[in-house]
């Protein structure tokens, strides 16, 4: 999945020499361009509290992060997205979106203190801030929408995304911000240090992501639809959200002398959570259909066993799957079953994308690829008789067994399939070769 395209439904370019060596080149220069930011940001956070406060802030804020993140690869488990794109995520709120709003919020500030003396500091948070951070979090999104359309598939996806770079965002925030408190506690016993964790740490651990999850639902609205229009105005009204709450917070601990602060973060944040997570409970389930709808096509094609179907239309099916394989046969067949599993969703997920006629004219390249992903990750599979010996065990039909291990038999007619689908020459084609499915075609 690591294919570059040319923007929305443009056509994939196909792989050349040169096109590897940047698809290589790339994500090496991007990496190195973060951190280069997260080093800048490193030295002027120490400028600022000193080599004690970046300590005391990095240990600290390393508190809410890791339950942060964990959050949203839970949410991440029907099709999880590559690894190295959610580092990506995270290494992009952490350096390259903070050091930009650093110096441009700095900057603004100074500017409006210059016009209006004494305002600069409250106009800077309320205002500037979530304009700023907002759009430096988000233009990830944006991003990832232009150059790796490939990868968004919907609402779950963009929040994944926005919540990873936003809590990589707050984590480096929460560096500076504690490590502030340190550096000011003029009677050193750590109470300043406390009580910025236990606001930012745990209460309000889910404070950046949700602003910007405003901005991963644009996104993953987007990335569903066939119209430019809906597109920019779904990615545009979230940016407009995540501003509007982000200064909306901000603000009601900064005017008022913070009076505020409880009354928006009972009566607005604990409430757009819930409904955050009714939103995560609602799409998950969505993708569960998507994937059980795409099942028994599959299975007709011979792409799966009919055994599989069940274990593989649910996240419980697929665990228990997992779990009796690791038993019998170890990790490394248990890591084969995972793979598998997931060459089938991503399918599963790229044909519902198709049907919606959202893919445009990289259908085709994108669906052979992606078929010969599941075949391949299949023949791994077979290479392990037990991991498909499983599904047979646990719900598969009595008088099915296993396939032999390595690849399919090759016949005068070609690679042939397991299981054949019903038809009128025992289950397949006139030539003897499993038909496959019709790749679906954009509605009507």
């Amino acid at each position: 999945m690591a294919q570059l395209t040319g923007g929305w439904g443009a056509p994939a370019p196909l792989p050349t020499p040169g096109r590897q060596r940047r698809w290589v080149l790339g994500p090496v220069v991007g990496l190195v361009a973060l951190a280069i930011c997260g080093l800048i940001v490193l030295g002027l956070v120490g400028g600022t509290v000193g080599a004690g406060g970046v300590i005391v802030g990095a240990l600290c804020a390393l508190l809410p992060v890791g339950p942060v993140v964990a959050t949203f690869l839970w949410i991440d488990r029907w099709e999880p997205e590559p690894p190295r794109l959610l580092l990506f995520a995270f290494l992009w709120g952490a350096c390259f979106a903070t050091l930009t709003a650093l110096l441009i919020n700095s900057g603004a500030a100074l500017a409006i203190e210059q016009v209006m003396t004494g305002a600069g500091d409250v106009y800077g948070a309320v205002v500037v801030a979530p304009i700023v951070e907002e759009a430096v979090k988000g233009a990830f999104l944006v991003g990832l929408l232009v150059f790796r359309y490939r990868e968004f598939d919907g609402v779950i996806d963009g929040i994944v995304y926005a919540g990873l770079v936003a809590a990589g965002f707050a984590f480096t925030e929460n560096i500076l911000y504690i490590g502030r408190a340190f550096a000011e506690d003029a009677m050193g016993q750590g109470g300043a240090v406390l009580g910025v964790l236990l606001v930012r740490g745990v209460l309000s651990p889910f404070a950046h992501p949700l602003f910007t999850a405003m901005i991963g639902i644009g996104a993953g609205i987007a990335a569903t639809s066939r119209s430019t229009g809906v597109r920019v105005v779904a990615v545009a009204v979230g940016y407009l959200l995540a501003v509007a709450l982000h200064a909306l917070w901000n603000g009601s601990a900064t005017l008022l002398g913070g009076t505020a602060f409880l009354g928006v973060y009972a009566f607005v944040m604990v409430p757009l959570f819930l409904a955050m997570a009714g939103v995560v409970v609602w799409q998950r389930r969505r993708e569960q259909r998507t994937v059980a709808d795409q099942l028994p096509l599959f299975a007709q094609a011979g792409w799966i066993a009919p055994s599989e179907i069940s274990l593989l239309s649910s996240l419980a099916g697929r665990r228990g799957w997992q779990a009796a394989v690791r038993r019998r046969s170890g990790r490394a067949t248990a890591r084969a079953v995972v793979e598998y599993q997931a060459a089938v969703t991503e399918l599963a997920f790229l044909r519902a994308r198709i049907a919606r006629g959202t893919v445009g004219s990289s259908a085709p390249l994108w669906h052979d690829q992606a078929l010969a992903a599941l075949v391949r990750a299949r023949v791994a599979a077979v290479g392990h008789p037990e991991a498909l010996t499983v599904a047979m065990q646990h719900r598969g039909p009595q008088n099915w067994t296993p396939p032999p291990p390595g690849p399919p038999p090759v016949t005068a007619h070609g690679p042939q399939s397991w299981p054949p689908p019903p038809g009128p020459h025992g289950g397949r084609g006139p030539s003897g070769v499993p038909p496959r499915p019709p790749r679906p075609g954009p509605p009507h």
